[in-house]
């Protein structure tokens, strides 16, 4: 029997997350002696003393706002990793007492998929990309290799620039021109489903295709705001469905 590991999930409002049921059913399906939990963390370096004070830790998926500060951490990054500038899965290997750790990001494999199902072949639209963070790293590194032209939307001045407007300067002239809207944000994500990005809805159509990779709840205020105009509109539960696939497939090999 293989020796038992454990694995887990850090960030921040870890109630109600996918993953400990994925996990945990993975693990019993493929007769592995292995646990799964989520790990509430408020600074980098509770995922050190983590890493350190657990032996049996061996894998770690890593979700908001850990995605970019992590690799401060890693030993290594695989290609995708590197190139993006973000991690969502860490391995972990100990021998004789040292940890050695590196970093994946397998949000591209399932935002990539998830898109290409949701936007119809051959789509040439623009996107807008709501919010700057690690997950806006995968899906801007997705639409470069799509093809997709992107425009960036913060809600921090200091990150504007040639390719970045902020949410005030998003009017109905270049939501019209962006057909593809993607909130990469955590505005309207369970414990606050009331929330939605600050956009102008009125200028969406059914030309429009609006994807929230929040998946809690299934459907955001941003999804019925933007359905209400006709757009088309899905969720990122296919997405983390494909993303914990792969962080299974490392995890375990």
């Amino acid at each position: 029997m293989t020796a038992a590991k454990q694995f887990g999930l850090i960030g921040n409002n870890l109630k109600n997350t996918f993953s400990v049921d994925f996990f945990t059913n993975k693990f019993i399906e493929n007769n592995l002696p292995f646990s799964y939990q989520n790990f509430e963390i408020q600074k980098l370096d509770e995922i050190t003393q983590l890493i350190e004070s657990n032996q049996a830790l061996t894998g770690l998926n890593i979700t908001v706002p850990f995605k970019e500060s992590v690799m401060a951490l890693l030993h290594e990054l695989d290609i995708t990793a590197s190139a993006i500038g973000a991690v969502n899965c860490i391995k972990i290997t100990k021998e004789n007492n040292q940890c050695f750790l590196k970093g994946y990001n397998t949000d591209v494999l399932g935002f990539s998929q998830s898109l290409t199902e949701f936007i119809p072949q051959g789509f040439t639209g623009k996107a807008l990309i709501l919010g700057t963070g690690g997950s806006s790293k995968a899906v801007q590194y997705v639409c470069k290799q799509l093809g997709i032209e992107y425009t960036l939307v913060t809600s921090q001045s200091n990150k504007v620039n040639a390719n970045t407007i902020r949410y005030y300067d998003l009017n109905d002239a270049v939501t019209v021109a962006h057909k593809l809207i993607i909130n990469c944000t955590p505005v309207g994500m369970h414990p606050y489903p009331n929330d939605f990005p600050e956009i102008p809805y009125f200028a969406l159509s059914k030309k429009h295709y609006c994807f929230d990779l929040i998946y809690l709840p299934h459907e955001t205020q941003f999804m019925k705001q933007a359905k209400e105009q006709g757009a088309k509109v899905t969720n990122g539960l296919k997405m983390l469905a494909i993303q914990a696939e792969k962080a299974f497939e490392i995890f375990v090999n």
